[in-house]
């Protein structure tokens, strides 16, 4: 059972900051609060990754960017060029978004082709950079949701994450059982989407989640005595 020490809830999240609202500023306070707080990353759009760098160098807290969010229906070359764009920027780990209509239609083959693209890419730019899958559980079956996440593990990714939290549900704990008992212990699992309370991160990581990611991150701590 995961215990609830203020440090090591902190250490497992990722601050989300991914709104289309989500200023310059907003990223700023963020960056702030993550140093703050000990979080393990910062999660923002492209646009802002130089920023989110420039705050956090130097203070351990990670930069992270995503790809192709939140529909993941971008071209391969398009999510290969955004993921090294995001590294060149300061990123330090990559959360791309898997091309789900693919998934839907049984075309597995271009799935983990351009999956194995962008880790390539990444992993040949910045061998220590993490990158993230992203399935979009809500809209897979059981047996979908196992497949993605075989497919991200073959590319090379280094965790599968449940959702963008732009779908129509987010993360559930039956999903993050589901992910962990797939791809065993040695590739990460993020959790994110809908999770608001330290009762929705404690679930998550006792389900089997690695990180959790979250755009209620400060307001969770302070649940915390």
């Amino acid at each position: 059972m995961f215990q609830s020490s203020k440090h090591q809830v902190a250490a497992v999240i990722d601050y989300s900051v991914l709104k289309p609202t989500a200023t310059e500023a907003d990223v700023i306070r963020a960056c702030l609060e993550a140093k703050r707080y000990g979080f393990c990353n910062v999660t923002v759009n492209p646009a802002y990754v130089s920023v989110a760098a420039k705050e956090l160098t130097g203070s351990g807290v990670k930069v992270g960017c995503v790809v192709a969010f939140p529909l993941g229906a971008s071209t391969t070359e398009i999510k290969v060029a955004e993921a090294l764009r995001g590294l060149q920027d300061g990123a330090e780990e990559l959360d791309m978004v898997m091309n789900v209509g693919r998934m839907l239609s049984g075309r597995t083959d271009e799935v983990l082709s351009e999956e194995k693209a962008v880790v390539g890419a990444v992993k040949k730019l910045n061998p220590q950079a993490i990158v993230k899958v992203i399935i979009e559980a809500c809209y897979l079956s059981e047996g979908q949701k196992r497949e993605a996440c075989r497919l991200a593990v073959e590319a090379g990714a280094d965790f599968v994450k449940s959702s963008t939290g732009f779908g129509p549900a987010g993360a559930k704990v039956e999903d993050i059982r589901l992910m962990r008992e797939t791809v065993g212990p040695r590739v990460g699992v993020k959790a994110s989407g809908g999770i608001r309370s330290l009762k929705d991160v404690l679930e998550m990581l006792n389900a089997g989640a690695d990180r959790v990611g979250t755009s209620d991150a400060p307001a969770i701590m302070e649940e915390i005595a």
